[in-house]
């Protein structure tokens, strides 16, 4: 039991740290960590990755938007499309081999740091405000079939493809991009981990509760930190969280 709580403790700072300060899906780091040092079979890790992502992302929504640092309304378009490919996502995960889940999101998290940190995000909130909103609908729309198909399918939460794309595609500031992100996240985690539950049964509930509790925390520290910082500060620090979050979990594996 203590070999458990501290594997799933140290699997929650991690997804913590990402979650909080750059929108990453827990599933990055909690689903390797509990398939490699617990021998838990894939999909049950992912489903309490994913059921770890809601409450940790919720509050650093909750966080972001209380600095203003929320795009509800587009955001909501993004996240009704990535509902409905997550359950399809979930639902082919179901179908292929444990060897299959979980490198994407490893090899995702390195790259996207190293992005940060070589080429910042440093997009203004006018340069938002700017964009035709039309164009971000259909971008929208289109960028959460591909992010919920993912979400689903390997577990990833869609956090770090959706801060790809809000920041990249459809031109969002660092803080807002991370703080929607997350908004999103909350949802389609929680969607991801009901049809894990459902289709692959119950997990390990001391498992699950280590690591909700322990991405919560980190998370909620993380968030606070991350609304305080400066862009190129936040750009930093996001960039060598997922940068070490990737290379330890290479290392890991």
């Amino acid at each position: 039991m203590l070999y458990k709580f501290i594997i799933s403790f140290i699997a929650g700072i991690g997804a913590g740290l990402g979650t909080g300060f750059a929108g990453m899906s827990a599933a990055a780091v909690i689903s390797p960590m509990l398939i490699t040092f617990l021998g838990m079979p894939a999909y049950e890790a992912v489903g309490i990755a994913l059921a770890s992502d809601v409450l940790a992302s919720a509050v650093s929504a909750y966080t972001y938007g209380k600095n203003k640092n929320l795009d509800v309304k587009n955001g909501l378009v993004m996240m009704f499309t990535v509902l409905l490919f997550t359950l399809v996502g979930s639902f082919a995960a179901s179908l292929v081999p444990n060897t299959t889940m979980g490198s994407f999101s490893v090899f995702m998290t390195l790259l996207l740091g190293i992005k940060f940190i070589v080429k910042p995000v440093m997009t203004t909130k006018e340069a938002m405000a700017a964009v035709d909103a039309r164009k971000r609908f259909i971008q929208s729309v289109l960028s959460g079939t591909m992010v919920g198909f993912i979400c689903g399918f390997v577990g990833a939460g869609g956090g770090m493809m959706m801060l790809l794309i809000l920041t990249s595609v459809l031109g969002y500031e660092l803080k807002t991009a991370v703080g929607t992100s997350v908004f999103i996240m909350a949802f389609t985690a929680f969607t991801g981990a009901a049809s894990h539950f459902v289709i692959g049964g119950m997990p390990d509930l001391w498992c699950l509760a280590f690591c909700v509790l322990s991405t919560l925390l980190w998370a909620r520290i993380a968030a606070l930190f991350a609304n305080k910082a400066s862009a190129v500060t936040l750009n930093r620090v996001t960039g060598v969280v997922l940068a070490v979050l990737g290379a330890a979990i290479l290392i890991v594996k």
